[in-house]
Parts: structure tokens; sequence; C-alpha cells
């Protein structure tokens, strides 16, 4: 499949999954709770096997040195802590109950849709330089991104209604904010040769997005669970997210390998 097509394709399906928790909320139809007692430990599991046996070892791969590797990694962490601390509605994927949903009523429904956008157009930047890095990387990032955004949804598409507005016009709204994220990685995508070398750059900070996503926002809930069953549960579906990712990782690094060293053996029998 053409490389267009596939990072299309990637980020929409990733980017409409992303909403499968909103719409449960609209519908009712199944318990919210439930489906974040799986979201976010699997998201959780998703983004640190991501960010470690994928992002990471194509930095390398791509020319990154380690210690500079490394120093990104801090960096993009570092830059997302302080981009939360300071712009509160920039990132919210905490569900504290009351104390929460207090602070989620200050927040007016534009701001909760800029933040939502915004946060959207990262993740596509994201996406988008991981497509340059090889596509299967961009396939397992955008698997990773999908999954964390599932509980954010949820929280969004609450306040949202929460707020007055219709569920159609929040369906509506998250929907065209999800599309900002398709947008986001054409544009990265497009840019290409102007971001040569750039890519073990990209690559290390947004491993410093997903560690520092899962280690403040989604392994917390995990230790916060009151019931010690299902905490253990949680764990057990985190530890499933990294072997998820991980297998997938492997299997589809080997299959391009064996792919690319078929094609050669046969451009060199020929």
């Amino acid at each position: 499949m053409n490389e267009w097509l596939l990072l299309i394709a990637a980020s929409l399906i990733g980017s409409l999954f992303s909403l499968v928790g909103g719409i449960l909320l609209l519908s009712k139809r199944i318990s919210v709770r439930k489906v974040q007692l799986l979201a976010v430990p699997f998201a959780a599991g998703a983004l640190l096997a991501a960010a470690f046996l994928d992002l990471l070892p194509e930095a390398l791969e791509h020319g990154g040195e380690p210690q500079g590797v490394a120093a990104l990694l801090l960096t993009g962490f570092i830059i997302f802590f302080v981009l939360e601390r300071f712009l509160g509605w920039f990132h919210h994927h905490h569900q504290h109950g009351e104390s929460e949903q207090v602070g989620r009523q200050r927040a007016t429904v534009p701001l909760i849709v800029i933040g939502d956008t915004f946060h959207n157009a990262l993740d596509g930047m994201v996406i988008g330089a991981a497509f340059l890095a090889d596509p299967l990387v961009g396939i397992v990032t955008t698997i990773a991104i999908a999954a964390h955004e599932i509980p954010q949804e949820i929280g969004d598409f609450g306040v949202l209604l929460a707020r007055g507005m219709s569920r159609k016009k929040v369906l509506l709204v998250n929907v065209l904010s999800a599309i900002v994220t398709v947008l986001a990685a054409v544009t990265v995508f497009g840019l290409g040769s102007s971001l040569d070398g750039l890519e073990p750059v990209l690559l290390s900070i947004a491993a410093g997005m997903f560690v520092y996503i899962a280690a403040s926002d989604l392994v917390p809930t995990i230790h916060e669970e009151p019931s010690v069953r299902v905490a253990n549960y949680q764990t057990i579906i985190l530890l499933l997210g990294v072997l998820f990712v991980g297998l997938t990782t492997t299997f589809a690094h080997n299959f391009m390998h064996a792919q690319e060293a078929a094609y050669s053996q046969h451009e060199h029998e020929h």
C-alpha cells in the first residue's frame, strides 16, 4: 500500500477508534467505568512498550547517539510536564471523581475543545514523524496513541455533556477535533526531506511524551484504585498492553526485514 494512503488510513482509524469510549458514554449501553478500567492500564502498557521497544530503538537506528537520545527523552518528559503544569486544560487523563469534576466544571466548553484539538494535533505530529522513520513504527505509534486517547475522550465527552452541549454536537465536535490528528500527521509526513536528520530528535521527544503520560497520568490510577482485586486485574492488563505492542513491534519488524532480504536476493539473482 502507498505510504501516504497507509498514513491517512492508520491515523484516521486510530483517531476514530479513540472516540469509542466517548461514544459508549453517549449510548449508555456499557458502563463507562468498565471501559476506563480496561483502557487506562492497557494504554499505559502500550505507551511504555512503544516508547522503549519501538521509538527509542528506531531513534538510535536513524543515527541518534545514545547519550543524545537519552537527553532528548528526558527533554520530552520535562516539556510535557511543564505544558501540563502551566496549561492545565492541555492534557487531562485523570479521573478523580468529584474533585476532578469540580475542576473540570471551571473550564469553559471552548477551552476544552481547543485543548483537545491542540492535543490531537500534537499526536498527529508524533504519528507523522514515526511514519517518516518507518511505516511499521508509525502503525505501532498510532495504536499506542489511540489506546491512550480512549480514557481522555471519555472525560471530554462527559464534561461537554455536563456543560449542556447536545449529544449530536458533542460527537460532531470530537470527530472534527480528531480529524486534526490526520491533518497534522499528513503535514509532518509531507515535509519529508526537510526533516532529514530530525527523525531521531522527534522520535526521542515522542518517547518522552509517552513515558510521561503513562507514568504521571495512567499508572497512578492503578495505585489509586481502592479495590485490590481490581488493581491486580489492571496490572495484568497493563502487562498485556506491553506484551501486545512488544509482539506487534517484533513480528512487524521481522516480517519487514525478511521481505527486504527476499527482495535484495531477488534483485541480486536477476
